[in-house]
């Protein structure tokens, strides 16, 4: 069966032409000429053959900016590909930050057409795999594994640090995409329950009618629709950890379920006679002005101050810029290291300009997102602006008189100074928690090279604790100095006492 594209224009000249080019490059075109009639053909076909969605901006009635946005709100998540005219630059901006995937500049030519489909196929087919192995990796998520050099997240990991001592309430607070569930399992990690169950459960997420059926469970019959009985989150998370996120969207009747759980650790069920007492460590987050909701009137008081009691703040990733680089070069570090063929080793300067002068409304989630897709589309080893086309949109603009390819001769020149290379853009440099495995030459570093710089960085990140480092190495101490001495990076102390050093090491 062929792979659907759906083509959304109110132009029947231009849906014409699109059916037509759709149709060469192997597809099968559905028509649709309004925002009503492609929400409708959306919702109708079956999600495993629509594979993309060919949308005009401007449209009367509901434009393509409505559509996305309706689109997004019913969970359906299709790429898509906007077409701008020449007048309507401002508004394919906005399309890049609604999440479209592409934008095309009409008259569009089959080449560029036919590429960016097979751009969003392509990047669609890996995403899948890629949240299910992310997936496995968040639950083994601790506070080592976050990447920062801004003292203001330094500050929010040494306060959920602390936090994780104890089984005091926690409220994080941040913007969308700022890591807050990360953090959670960090804390989780870290804590006495690190081996209980983790449920999480996004508030916002769950219609209005059945959130407390989700959260304190139901018994069988107790509602229409009720066949089985079901336990609830909360008891789900007994001796664990519950991460309720985005708190500030639960509906006031619950929220007074919700504080006598918190206060009374027990639990009524819809339907049951009786309640349920419950073990659990809560941990909330918001990316709302909780506080501000309270005076409106929209959460309780006396909840706010029971979830309040040791508040974390994330900050936005635009005012950490600085763990912009360290995070590109992680998640290409870790995108590529899972994606077989593929080589490729850092990111131009002018590319990580580009990233930097951005403001990432959608935080680290936004830019690990860019840099997925970037890794997947690049064709080379060092990423390039190129495969940035949605920052360049905002940051450069789109340049009016053509396709996006013709961005490039307007785009500014890095401005740091590079060395010279024999070939290649300049590369910026892996952070210094980021090992490089191909050298200088093009082949496989020699296993004694990397060696000797794991050692020499464990001592640095450990600050010279030499327990510590041969303990996270897995090797014994006398292997340690014994390893240390061959390399000649015996410390200028000398190995420590017999006493002082324990059992050697094999």
């Amino acid at each position: 069966m062929s792979e659907t594209v759906l083509i959304v224009d109110d132009d029947p000249v231009q849906r014409r032409l699109l059916d037509a080019t759709v149709r060469k490059l192997g597809y099968a075109p559905l028509l649709a000429e309004g925002g009503e009639m492609a929400l409708e053909a959306v919702e109708s076909t079956r999600p495993d053959e629509l594979r993309a969605v060919i949308l005009d901006l401007m449209m009367p009635g509901m434009d393509g900016i409505e559509v996305m946005q309706r689109m997004r709100r019913h969970g359906i998540d299709v790429p898509v590909i906007v077409q701008t005219a020449k007048g309507g630059i401002e508004t394919a901006v906005a399309a890049m930050r609604a999440g479209a995937f592409d934008f095309v500049v009409k008259p569009v030519s089959p080449e560029r057409l036919g590429t960016a489909i097979r751009n969003a196929l392509k990047v669609e087919a890996l995403e899948g795999e890629q949240r299910r192995k992310l997936g496995k990796a968040a639950s083994e998520f601790s506070f080592r594994d976050m990447v920062t050099r801004s003292p203001a997240m330094q500050r929010a990991i040494q306060l959920a640090r602390k936090a994780a001592a104890s089984d005091i309430p926690i409220l994080i607070e941040g913007e969308s995409g700022v890591g807050k569930e990360l953090i959670a399992r960090a804390i989780r990690r870290e804590s006495a329950r690190r081996t209980k169950p983790f449920v999480t459960v996004n508030c916002g997420a769950i219609p209005d009618n059945l959130v407390e059926s989700i959260l304190f469970g139901h018994e069988k019959g107790a509602f229409t629709g009720a066949t089985e009985k079901h336990a609830g989150k909360f008891v789900e998370a007994n001796t664990g950890t519950l991460f309720l996120d985005e708190i500030g969207e639960l509906p006031l009747d619950v929220q007074v379920k919700l504080l006598r759980a918190v206060q009374e650790g027990e639990v009524d069920p819809v339907g049951a006679r009786g309640t349920v007492k419950v073990d659990i460590r809560l941990i909330s987050a918001t990316n709302r002005d909780l506080l501000g909701q309270v005076r409106e009137g929209r959460f309780r008081e006396d909840l706010f101050y029971r979830l309040n009691v040791f508040p974390i703040t994330i900050p936005p990733l635009r005012d950490r810029r600085e763990d912009i680089p360290l995070l590109v070069q992680h998640f290409i570090a870790r995108f590529a290291g899972t994606m077989p063929g593929r080589t490729i080793t850092g990111i131009s300067s002018k590319a990580l300009d580009l990233l930097s002068a951005y403001d990432w409304p959608g935080n680290i989630r936004q830019l690990e997102n860019a840099v997925f897709r970037a890794v997947v589309l690049c064709d080379g080893e060092v990423l390039t602006a190129e495969e940035f086309p949605q920052i360049r949109a905002q940051v450069e603009g789109i340049e009016s008189g053509g396709p996006a390819e013709q961005m490039e001769a307007a785009a500014p020149a890095a401005t740091a100074v590079e060395p010279k290379a024999e070939a290649g853009p300049a590369r910026q440099p892996l952070h210094p928690g980021l090992l490089r495995a191909i050298g200088d030459d093009g082949h496989v570093r020699p296993l004694e090279a990397v060696e000797r710089e794991v050692i020499g960085l464990a001592i640095t990140f450990y600050g010279g604790q030499m327990s510590e480092v041969a303990r996270r190495l897995r090797i014994g101490r006398s292997t340690l100095y014994r390893k240390l001495k061959e390399m000649g990076l015996e410390p200028a102390g000398g190995r420590p006492d017999k006493d002082q050093d324990g059992p050697t090491g094999t």
